[in-house]
């Protein structure tokens, strides 16, 4: 599954160095010098009353407060880059180190996630990352087996995948017949009936799904008459091992990486396909879903 993205950590982190440094250039250098002329120019102001009032003349004197006022304000150029510092930061801070927001654009999800829905990415959960670039400086947790997880998708990292963690270093998964093994424990399915895709006007079989090696449950969707066995993998880091045949594949999952898999199992292009995530590809655990504009009644906490 791909979001859109154009690799807006970036972009915000170059508008907050840019904003960063025009808004303390004014705090600390612009700001000073602007006192010090209104500072100068009252002076002035104050000593021309006192002469012109010694002389008898009374002047009026209301329009110094509007003088020291024009003298302080900012410029327009601060006023539309600096002043917008603080707001940035705040924003940056957010997506960064505590939630990110993505929005779903494919089905590979369903029924967990649907086209159209707008989630909410935990960053901290596993622990505090670079906010551009790859790899965590502090370490809180690991993700486990049923969580699901937006990552950097290996073969381009500028891309953001979401999929559900089935394997987690040294397990080893095994799918055959559409059935999921994992460390020899099989997964149990509870069936619950035949559902249309409105994407691609076909009917699914829809299962609760419970991993026995991690004992959490979700919904997934399985294509019948679809077919077993892995199209064309790709010769990815660690294809060794992997073991694929006519129905289904065996991998081992190497230390420090994830086995990750769609929901809708025939509709997903997963390890199963391009291999293994490394940790330092992880961005969170995708956990609430705040709003979809075509299902307004799908929102909620994610299983």
């Amino acid at each position: 599954m791909q979001f859109i993205f154009s690799n807006f950590s970036l972009i915000l982190l170059v508008l907050l160095i840019a904003s960063g440094a025009i808004w303390c250039y004014d705090r600390f250098i612009l700001a000073k010098r602007r006192r010090a002329e209104a500072d100068a120019t009252l002076k002035a102001f104050d000593l021309r009353v006192e002469k012109v009032k010694a002389e008898g003349v009374q002047l009026d004197v209301s329009e110094r407060d509007e003088i020291e006022k024009k003298i302080l304000q900012r410029p327009k150029w601060v006023e539309y880059t600096g002043s917008y510092f603080p707001v940035i930061a705040a924003v940056f801070f957010v997506r960064a180190f505590i939630w990110e927001p993505f929005r779903i654009p494919s089905s590979s999800m369903v029924p967990t996630l649907k086209i159209g829905d707008f989630i909410l990415v935990n960053k901290y959960t596993y622990g505090l990352r670079y906010p551009v670039g790859n790899g965590k400086f502090v370490t809180f947790s690991e993700p486990e087996r049923g969580d699901v997880v937006v990552f950097k998708f290996p073969k381009n990292p500028s891309i953001d995948y979401i999929k559900r963690v089935i394997g987690v270093g040294g397990d080893v998964v095994e799918y055959r017949g559409k059935r999921l093994t994992v460390n020899g424990v099989e997964s149990e399915y509870q069936p619950e009936g035949r559902v249309l895709d409105d994407e691609t006007m076909s009917y699914f079989h829809q299962y609760r799904e419970k991993q026995g090696a991690s004992d959490r449950e979700h919904l997934i969707w399985v294509h019948e008459r679809a077919p077993a066995w892995v199209a064309h993998p790709d010769n990815f880091e660690g294809r060794k091992n992997c073991v694929y045949t006519a129905e289904g594949f065996t991998c081992k999952v190497p230390k420090g990486q994830y086995f990750m898999m769609g929901d809708n199992r025939d509709n997903s292009l997963d390890s199963r396909f391009w291999g293994f995530v490394k940790d330092d590809y992880i961005v969170g655990k995708a956990f609430f879903i705040w709003l979809n504009p075509s299902h307004i009644t799908h929102f909620g906490s994610i299983e």
